[in-house]
């Protein structure tokens, strides 16, 4: 039986064996010697590349110097079209981290609640939001990040991570052409295009480095977005409070983009709890029912305007907004066009 290092998680070996030109079966592995193990290993998430591999019953003192947790930099949301095939979404997933080591996922980042009653909550969903009222205290996870770039690009760099709600905490010259900085940033922040745009502005030449610190108290709120007064879950938000009023006009904006025109107007409206911070309209399809009056009486077409308008408004109170696929992946989108 060996056990994994890093989890402490124990499976029995079944074979051992050399690489050659097939797999060729031995009693047993030494020093120098490039082989495998099998081991029935079924959780996959057991396996970390570097980690240490010794005896269950007679474990080894300390790992093997070296070893250190791949941190992923490039960051994806991946959603299915279908939300029953989130599981099947999960398990090919999965399939796909045995062929790619380096890919790692988690869900969505943690924050942290105090309420009022001294009870510590965490959230990492916004259908989940608590009560504003009963929130004492709101915090979110923050990473130490360490930046190397040409001083080139310096001012360039620090723009950007400011613009991520950084904090800087050193800055020290490696000699005349590079620059070390640290900055403690909000891990939210850092999840949406931060290396792109790192690598963008320093054209390739920066490195980025981090890991997870410690939670900081933050200004957060849950951001709905309403079609014709409806709140929409799917495209709810948490986001810091700054930050919100811009992301509502430009979710807001893309909706209108992307979602057909109805028989009734469609108000589309960004809010947080009761306060609506940002609005767009889809105006109605609209047929002219006064085209076949030619001539009389004036108020033979108003009337039929009148009974238009009213039966517009019969539509809006019990209509339903069909939201296509493509208006939640705009959403999705962060970067702005």
């Amino acid at each position: 039986v060996i056990q994994l290092w890093s989890n402490k998680a124990r499976h029995k070996v079944d074979e051992v064996g050399f690489f050659q030109i097939g797999l060729k079966k031995s009693l047993e592995l030494q020093a120098g010697d490039v082989g495998y193990i099998i081991a029935g290993i079924k959780t996959i998430s057991d396996i970390r590349v570097g980690d240490t591999v010794t005896r269950s019953l007679n474990p080894c003192k300390e790992a093997l110097s070296g070893f250190r947790e791949v941190k992923p930099v490039v960051f994806s949301s991946i959603y299915p079209v279908d939300a029953n095939d989130y599981e099947e979404l999960a398990t090919s997933i999965e399939k796909l981290k045995l062929n790619d080591a380096s890919l790692i996922f988690a869900p969505s980042v943690k924050y942290r609640f105090t309420m009022q009653d001294k009870q510590t909550v965490m959230i990492d969903n916004p259908v989940n939001f608590p009560d504003p009222g009963q929130i004492q205290l709101t915090e979110e996870p923050y990473i130490r990040a360490s930046i190397i770039t040409p001083t080139t690009y310096l001012g360039s760099v620090i723009n950007l991570c400011l613009e991520k709600r950084g904090i800087q905490k050193e800055l020290t010259y490696l000699d005349e052409k590079r620059v070390d900085i640290i900055y403690d940033m909000p891990l939210a922040e850092v999840l949406f295009d931060f290396y792109d745009r790192l690598k963008s502005i320093s054209r390739g030449y920066a490195s980025f480095d981090y890991e997870l610190a410690d939670y900081h108290p933050t200004d957060l709120v849950k951001l709905d977005i309403l079609l014709n007064g409806k709140p929409v879950d799917a495209l709810s938000q948490l986001i810091y409070r700054d930050n919100a009023y811009q992301r509502a006009r430009i979710v807001c904006k893309r909706l209108r983009d992307e979602i057909p025109r109805h028989q009734f107007k469609i108000p589309i409206q960004g809010a947080i709890g009761s306060q609506i911070i940002a609005r767009e309209t889809i105006s109605a399809l609209r047929k002219d029912v006064t085209a076949k009056c030619y001539g009389g009486d004036v108020s033979r077409k108003r009337k039929l305007l009148e009974k238009q308008k009213a039966g517009k408004k019969r539509m809006k109170m019990v209509g339903d907004v069909q939201l296509p696929q493509s208006a939640f992946l705009s959403v999705l989108k962060h970067q702005e066009e």
